[in-house]
């Protein structure tokens, strides 16, 4: 059996080596993580409009994200907490850079579907709660096509309602992996940036580190964080 750190300072695996022991976990023990989700998960709602409170704590949380999908020749990435435990992934069993792709837990459940709409040259992001593209979504982001280091990446509007402007922004920090993302009055709420093991060493551009401020749906805020990912054609 393996046993692969991936919380905090204990990812000490390369993600060549991760990929190749969690894909042949999954070919050959498909059942593992069904089991797994069942267990954790079986005190949450099956409502598509359930409440996403328990995305939302306390304290600051770290996760780990890798740019990488849990399914056999799959796109998308697989989200970690600090204690090593998927909590989140995105399987897209298309070609990379959809213009459809769902958030889901880690029992397969959806909690925001994400669709690109075309707008002139302009790139827009909405996204749905569950599944579907029905109704009007929860969100949207906006692209901006003009920006360099210190700018902003994206405009996110809740409920769609252009009146009351921006209510977070994506900001770009360096050319590589890393930006952060503020509310509508400057605050941070979330910050995003290459992983790097206990002796400073980066895993690449694949693998990031997220953190989350307290009282921050930390669903919602890994969905932004996908889309930047489509952004950068890593999904």
């Amino acid at each position: 059996s393996f046993i692969v750190y991936l919380g905090g300072n204990k990812f000490e695996k390369k993600n060549t080596i991760l990929a190749s022991i969690v894909h042949s976990m999954a070919k050959i023990y498909p059942q593992t993580l069904k089991n797994y989700s069942s267990s954790s998960s079986s005190s949450s709602s099956s409502s598509s409009s359930s409440s996403s409170s328990c995305y939302v704590t306390s304290t600051r949380e770290i996760f780990t994200i890798w740019m990488k999908s849990l399914v056999y020749h799959g796109n998308g990435c697989t989200v970690f907490n600090s204690k090593g435990d998927i909590v989140f992934r995105v399987d897209n069993y298309q070609e990379r850079n959809s213009n459809e792709v769902f958030l889901m837990d880690l029992s397969g459940q959806v909690l925001f579907s994400i669709k690109k709409e075309r707008l002139r040259l302009l790139g827009r992001w909405s996204g749905y709660l569950s599944g579907g593209f029905k109704g009007k979504p929860w969100f949207q982001v906006r692209r901006n096509w003009k920006y360099s280091k210190g700018d902003v990446i994206c405009d996110v509007n809740l409920g769609c309602d252009k009146s009351i402007g921006s209510c977070y922004k994506i900001q770009q920090i360096d050319k590589k992996s890393s930006f952060q993302i503020s509310n509508d009055i400057g605050q941070l709420v979330a910050k995003v940036n290459q992983k790097q093991s206990s002796r400073g060493f980066g895993y690449g551009d694949d693998v990031l580190n997220l953190e989350v401020e307290p009282q921050v749906d930390y669903s919602f805020i890994v969905a932004l964080v996908t889309i930047c990912g489509l952004i950068k054609h890593k999904l």
